[in-house]
């Protein structure tokens, strides 16, 4: 089963349990995946609606401290449910430990010497760690080992 059937079949099963929170975040991520495919003209495959749903879920992360600035817990409890649901639809994000064994052997591979060799790396680890970490945890990391 493709991940566009998966939305659909959860999107219905939200509807008839009455679970707007749910249902609004799969429509959200389904309107997005619409929205890339006409924009590339090109049919997104499972790999790519991964991609959707990580920057997805990397915004909401990324809005959490505003809305702390602003005094909004509710907001916030929202954006952490929201989160949590797009999050179900991630492959199982790597701990620390396994992200560093994965960074350590990519600077090996590469060759890398220097923190002017983060590019390479980066363009080595990136596609061995899609969906699964992190950019920013990722660069921070490299830099740690390279310097």
């Amino acid at each position: 089963m493709s991940f566009k059937q998966i939305l659909q079949q959860d999107m219905k099963t939200a509807m008839k349990e009455k679970d707007t929170i749910r249902k609004n975040v799969i429509t959200m991520v389904r309107a997005a995946i619409l929205q890339q495919e006409k924009d590339k003209r090109i049919e997104l495959d499972d790999e790519d609606i991964i991609e959707v749903i990580a920057k997805a879920a990397k915004q909401r992360k990324d809005s959490i401290p505003d809305f702390e600035k602003g005094n909004r817990p509710d907001l916030v409890k929202n954006l952490e449910r929201e989160i949590e649901i797009l999050m179900s639809y991630l492959p199982e994000q790597l701990d620390e430990n396994e992200l560093d064994e994965i960074v350590a052997q990519t600077i090996f591979e590469v060759g890398a010497q220097s923190v002017k060799d983060i590019g390479k790396v980066m363009k080595e680890l990136m596609p061995k760690v899609k969906g699964r970490a992190g950019g920013k945890i990722v660069n921070q990391l490299v830099r740690k080992h390279l310097s």
